[in-house]
């Protein structure tokens, strides 16, 4: 089996791609666990100054392995631990930039979001579908949402639940640039030298002050929206959502 994380270092960039093009680069144990550990190892390098993620194939992230999250519904976490690692990923000690050159959904579009840029080509979606799951989105990640997009439009993506564009996603301040296809490559490598031509100590408090603004959301009490998602997550409904997406049809949603 490929690795489904392969990690690359040219002139200060580091290059994370997600390696499951076959799977649009859904989410298995396997591709999170490589990539925290890449990003464990980037931090320690010295030689790296900024970090680009992107995916293998035509989509940049489908989300979580539904397959898998099926095979796991019994676990106390299905996810696999999803949120710790993206909040990693956010963590990482150099700027990062989500280079989306495709569809972006639930899981992807919080992989994106928890990175400091992103640059989208024009054809990219992004979605978070997971009202047609029968499942509710993990406190951290609709708190990030609503961080980077405001509260209205996080309603519109988590209630609606349907795909919206690249231009959309620039309407409401997801993504920071949209490039044509052809042009979103050399957009992001540009904007990655540009950043790994600053200043080091520069870099790295301009990220710590940032982080550290945005630090109170952690101290938000959310035991009670915990226990709704595991509720949803253990519901028939949740069952039937995964397996209608799953059957390429419309789920039968009973509200049990």
């Amino acid at each position: 089996m490929p690795d489904e994380i392969l990690t690359e270092i040219v002139d200060g960039v580091a290059t994370v791609t997600l390696n499951r093009p076959e799977k649009r680069n859904a989410m298995s144990s396997a591709l999170l666990r490589g990539l925290r550990t890449s990003f464990d190892e980037l931090d320690a390098d010295a030689r790296v100054r900024v970090v680009v993620v992107r995916g293998a194939g035509r989509a940049f992230c489908s989300g979580m392995d539904l397959r898998e999250m099926g095979e796991r519904r019994g676990a106390a976490d299905p996810e696999s631990g999803v949120t710790e690692i993206l909040q990693r990923v956010e963590r990482s000690r150099h700027p990062t930039i989500a280079m989306v050159h495709g569809d972006a959904f639930a899981g992807g579009c919080e992989l994106a979001l928890h990175c400091d840029l992103r640059v989208a080509a024009e054809s990219a979606r992004f979605a978070m579908p997971l009202a047609r799951l029968g499942i509710v989105v993990p406190f951290p990640l609709g708190q990030k949402l609503v961080e980077i997009v405001g509260p209205a439009a996080a309603r519109e993506i988590l209630l609606i639940a349907r795909p919206f564009d690249a231009r959309r996603a620039f309407e409401i301040g997801m993504v920071h640039r949209v490039v044509t296809a052809a042009d979103v490559e050399a957009t992001v490598y540009d904007m990655a030298r540009a950043i790994a031509g600053n200043a080091p100590l520069s870099l790295a408090g301009m990220k710590a002050m940032i982080q550290r603004a945005i630090s109170q959301r952690a101290r938000i009490e959310h035991a009670d929206l915990d226990a709704l998602v595991m509720r949803a997550r253990k519901s028939a409904d949740a069952r039937e959502g995964v397996r209608a997406m799953l059957e390429k049809r419309r789920p039968q949603f009973h509200g049990e």
